[in-house]
């Protein structure tokens, strides 16, 4: 195929579902990545950074470092059109397909030495503190209080939590193991409390729970879910695809509703499944494959649909142990560890782009 006659594909989103996209695409086609940042992080690695920010020069690598033929795009996107997504400058970069992977909303800062700056922050509050407060008992929580617990056993480490158990998005027995594994850490964790987060700022130290408890900690982390990002999407033409939650509605082929021409993946998405590193993958797979078959021929009928993955959840707890649920059981321990606690992926993860691990 010449070079004038590639389809030009927009991905907007440099996260696990936009990088695999490009990734995946930029030798059929003329693609353009758009992204706030000039790197790309492996987001389940994020806490390991936290008590070891070197850890941050593995999980983190510029976008030009595995993008051989596409163009990449530093900007925030502010809107979208039939024809051309629209940059925070007010660039438009016209597109025949685009694909939308925005995931959930970034705020960190645009270079990779800033972001690992930000990380060796972290770690001298966690290393100033004698009291750490953990607040949301989620996977981020809980990943953070056990790499915590784990490399700085000599601190108190405070969870809260809202609900009623730890990971409610997983079963009651990776609920019960993982708050058994914490306690044996040494881990307080309060359940069925929550904190004002717009009363506390960086400097609290005594936090003031609904119930009346009152928590001193040095230091505080605040890691509760965050919404999808798609609040830029009010502002194009396919703001009627969100749905309630913020999340766009998709067909089984992973096209935006009411589009023949426009892809979603990752986070953003509305499918019905854990919102997990390991199910953005495989949305790429499944868009990358459809913009190569409708690029052959725009009527082609046989496209790749995408079946929501079963609940399969593993977090880790600290470097060596994991809770993990499979849909033959659940399991705690160094098995699971094994799987994803000493590495979390990040060797093969970086392999799959084309890098040394």
């Amino acid at each position: 195929m010449e070079a004038e006659q590639k389809k030009r594909v927009v991905v907007v989103g440099g996260g696990i579902a936009g990088a695999n996209t490009v990734r995946a695409l930029e030798n059929y086609a003329d693609v353009t990545l758009i992204d706030p940042k000039e790197y790309f992080e492996i987001p389940w690695a994020k806490l390991r950074c936290t008590v070891e920010p070197k850890f941050g020069e593995r999980s983190m690598f510029l976008h030009s470092e595995y993008l051989k033929k596409a163009t990449l795009i530093m900007s925030a996107v502010t809107g979208a059109t039939q024809d051309a997504v629209i940059t925070a400058s007010g660039k438009q970069v016209k597109y025949d397909y685009l694909v939308l992977a925005t995931g959930t909303p970034y705020a960190g800062p645009p270079s990779k030495a800033q972001r690992i700056k930000h990380y060796q922050a972290d770690n001298q509050k966690i290393k100033n503190a004698k009291t750490v407060l953990i607040i949301g008992g989620g996977p981020t929580g809980v990943e953070l209080a056990g790499e915590i617990a784990v490399d700085f056993p000599e601190k108190k480490v405070i969870l809260l939590h809202s609900g009623s158990r730890l990971l409610e998005f997983v079963g009651e027995k990776a609920s019960r193991k993982t708050l058994a594994w914490l306690n044996a850490k040494n881990v307080k964790v309060h359940l069925n409390e929550r904190i004002d987060l717009k009363s506390i700022s960086e400097t609290t130290i005594s936090f003031t729970t609904t119930s009346g408890k009152t928590i001193i900690a040095d230091c505080h982390f605040v890691c509760i879910g965050k919404k999808s990002g798609s609040s830029w999407i009010k502002d194009s033409v396919f703001e009627y695809a969100m749905d309630e939650r913020g999340q766009l509605k998709v067909d089984s082929n992973l096209r935006v509703e009411g589009t023949t021409n426009v892809f979603a993946a990752g986070d953003i998405i509305n499918v019905k499944e854990l919102k997990q590193g390991m199910c953005a993958q495989k949305h790429a797979q499944v868009v990358a494959d459809n913009i190569k078959k409708l690029s052959k021929d725009p009527n082609h009928t046989k496209l790749s649909t995408y079946k929501a993955s079963p609940d399969i959840a593993m977090v880790s707890l600290g470097r060596n142990i994991a809770v993990g649920q499979f849909p033959f059981g659940t399991f705690c321990g160094r098995l699971p560890g094994m799987l994803k606690s000493k590495d979390l992926f990040v060797g093969p993860t970086r392999k799959g782009f084309g890098l040394k691990s």
